[in-house]
C-alpha cells in the first residue's frame, strides 16, 4: 500500500458483511500488523478502524438511521423538532503528532438548511454513542463545503493531539424533522503539514523626543517629493530601519506617516518616489512592511495602507473603507475591499482608525482568510470621554476594544497608534504580548508558528468562531435601509420597520 492508502476501502468492505464484523476487523488488524512487518505501513501507519455505530444524545432525539451494502450510511429526519444524532465511526491506532487528512461526502434533499443540519465532528477518543458532549477532551469540525444545492463535502487537515490514542467521527443530522441524508465512509489519509516558524512583528512609532535622538538618513529622492514629504520618508524609514536590527518579519507603521498635511496635495504614488526607500530596506533585510501612507491614483485619492514584500515589491494596499467624518467630506475617496495577501507568514489584511468602529471590517477580513491583521490608528473615539470637553485617552476602554477584536474574530492584530501610547500586539486569545506606554520607538512580541490553542471543552476556537455561525439569519448586515437602534419612531404607534426586523 502506499503512502495515501486511505482507511475508507477497509470500512466498505465490512458493510457488505456487518453480521461477521468482529472476525473481520480482527482480520484487518492481522493485515495492518503484517504490512507494519513489512515496512508499509512502518513510516505513517494508518487509524484501524474499530467499529460502526449509531449515535443519539436521547432516544426520543434519534434519527432513522440504515447502513448500505455499498458502505454508506443514511440518516433521516424522525418528524420531531428533537431529531438529532446519526453515525460514528471509531478508531485505534492513532499516533499522537501524525496528520491525517479527514474527508467525508453527504448527499442530501428536504432539509430546512443543509449548512445548518449537517456537521462532522472529529473526537480524539473514543466517543460513547449516547454521549452528546465531548467531555472536555481534544476535537476538531471538518470543514464544511456546499459543492451542489444537494451536496455537501466535510474535510479537514489535523495533527492528532497529545496523548490521542483513539478517534471517533461522528455523522450529526440535527434541526431538521424531515429530510434525508447518504453519507459516504469517512476517508483518512496521512498528509503533510509543514511546520510554521514563529512570526516576529514590529511596531514603530515616534515619541516626543525621538526627533531630537535619532540620527535620521537621508533615504528619499527629495527633488522629486518635495521637502515635507521628503523629510517624512527620512524620518519612518530611519525608523524601520532601527527595527530591523531587531529581526522582525513585519514591520508595521502608525497611520498616514507619509505624505504631507493636505490629503489631496500631500498625497503619493505607490509605488512611486515615497515607497522607494521602504521598498530598499524590505528587499536588503527580507522584511514585510506595512506602510500607512496618503495614496494618489490618478485623480483619487486614499488613506491607504502599502504592503511591501520581502523582495521589495508592492504586494498589494488597503485602502481605508470606514473614512471619519472629516475625511469622508475632504475629497478623500472610500475603499471598497478587504483584501487578504498570502504571505510567508501567514495571510495578511490590514484595517485603519475607523474601520475598528464598523465592527464588520474586522470580520470582513477574518472570513476573507486574514491570520495577521496590520492595524495603523490615530485613536479610537470610544477609547475617550463621553461628555463634552478635550479628549482624555481611556486605557481600558482602548484594551476592551482591540482584545474584543482580535478575540471575537480569532486574530493576530499588529496596532500602530500614531499617539504612541497603546501601540501593541493582541494574539487570538486576546492576550497583549507587547506594549507601548509612549515611551518607545520599537516595540516587539513572537506568535507562535502553531500555537496549538484549544479552549477549556477542548475545541479549536477558531473553528468554534467560524463554524458556529448561520450566515442565512444575518439578512440585516447588508439591508442598506437599516440603522440599527437609530430607527425613528414616528407618532405614538409601534414602529413598522421594527415589528419587520423582529421576524
Amino acid at each position: 500500500m502506499g503512502r495515501h492508502t486511505t482507511i475508507s476501502a477497509i470500512i466498505l468492505q465490512d458493510s457488505r458483511q456487518v453480521g461477521g464484523w468482529r472476525i473481520f476487523a480482527a482480520f484487518v488488524v492481522w493485515l495492518l500488523s503484517l504490512a507494519a512487518a513489512a515496512g508499509a505501513f512502518a513510516a505513517e501507519p494508518l487509524p484501524v478502524w474499530e467499529r460502526t455505530e449509531p449515535w443519539a444524545p436521547h432516544p426520543k432525539a434519534a434519527p432513522q438511521t440504515a447502513r448500505e451494502e455499498s458502505g454508506e450510511v443514511i440518516i433521516r429526519g424522525n418528524g420531531t423538532p428533537t431529531c438529532c444524532g446519526g453515525w460514528q465511526f471509531v478508531f485505534g491506532g492513532v499516533r499522537p503528532g501524525q496528520v491525517y487528512r479527514f474527508r467525508v461526502r453527504a448527499q442530501h434533499s428536504g432539509l430546512d438548511n443543509a449548512r445548518d443540519s449537517l456537521n462532522v465532528n472529529v473526537l480524539w477518543d473514543r466517543w460513547q454513542p449516547s454521549q452528546p458532549d465531548t467531555g472536555q477532551r481534544p476535537w476538531n469540525y471538518l470543514l464544511p463545503k456546499a459543492v451542489s444545492d444537494t451536496v455537501m463535502e466535510f474535510e479537514n487537515v489535523i495533527r492528532a493531539p497529545e496523548g490521542a490514542e483513539a478517534l471517533t467521527i461522528r455523522y450529526i443530522f440535527r434541526w431538521s424533522d424531515q429530510g434525508q441524508s447518504r453519507w459516504s465512509p469517512p476517508q483518512i489519509e496521512c498528509a503533510d503539514l509543514p511546520e510554521r516558524k514563529p512570526v516576529r512583528i514590529a511596531i514603530v512609532n515616534a515619541t516626543r523626543t525621538t526627533a531630537k535622538r535619532l540620527k535620521i538618513q537621508a533615504l528619499a529622492d527629495s527633488s522629486a517629493l518635495g521637502k515635507e514629504i521628503a523629510e517624512g520618508v527620512n524620518f519612518w524609514a530611519t525608523l524601520c530601519l532601527q527595527a530591523c536590527a531587531q529581526k522582525p518579519d513585519l514591520i508595521v507603521t502608525p497611520e498616514v506617516v507619509v505624505g504631507g498635511a493636505n490629503a489631496i496635495e500631500g498625497s503619493v504614488e505607490v509605488p512611486g518616489p515615497a515607497t522607494a526607500p521602504f521598498q530598499k530596506i524590505a528587499r536588503e533585510h527580507h522584511v514585510l512592511i506595512a506602510l500607512g501612507l496618503r495614496e494618489r491614483d490618478g485623480d483619487a485619492f486614499y488613506n491607504t495602507v502599502a504592503l511591501i514584500s520581502p523582495d521589495g515589491a508592492i504586494l498589494g494596499r488597503y485602502r481605508k473603507v470606514h473614512l471619519a467624518t472629516s475625511e469622508g467630506y475632504s475629497g478623500l475617496r472610500a475603499g471598497d475591499v478587504f483584501p487578504v495577501y498570502d504571505t510567508a507568514i501567514g495571510r495578511l489584511g490590514a484595517m485603519i482608525c475607523m474601520d475598528t468602529t464598523v465592527e464588520e471590517s474586522t470580520r470582513m477580513l477574518a472570513l476573507n482568510g486574514a491570520e495577521i491583521i496590520c492595524f495603523p490608528i490615530m485613536g479610537d473615539l470610544r477609547a475617550d470621554r463621553f461628555t463634552p470637553g478635550p479628549p482624555i485617552y481611556n486605557e481600558s476602554r482602548w484594551l476592551a476594544i482591540m482584545r474584543t477584536r482580535a478575540i471575537d474574530n480569532q486574530v493576530v492584530l499588529a496596532i500602530a497608534r500614531n499617539n504612541v501610547q497603546g501601540s501593541c500586539i493582541i494574539d487570538r486569545k486576546g492576550d497583549v504580548l507587547a506594549w507601548n506606554e509612549g515611551d518607545r520607538e520599537v516595540i516587539t512580541a513572537t506568535i507562535p508558528g502553531d500555537d496549538g490553542y484549544r479552549i477549556w471543552n477542548g475545541g479549536d476556537f477558531r473553528e468554534v468562531t467560524f463554524l458556529l455561525r448561520r450566515p442565512h439569519l444575518y439578512k440585516a448586515y447588508v439591508d442598506e435601509n437599516n440603522v440599527g437602534p437609530l430607527i425613528r419612531v414616528r407618532g405614538a404607534g409601534a414602529n413598522p420597520q421594527a415589528s419587520e426586523l423582529q421576524r
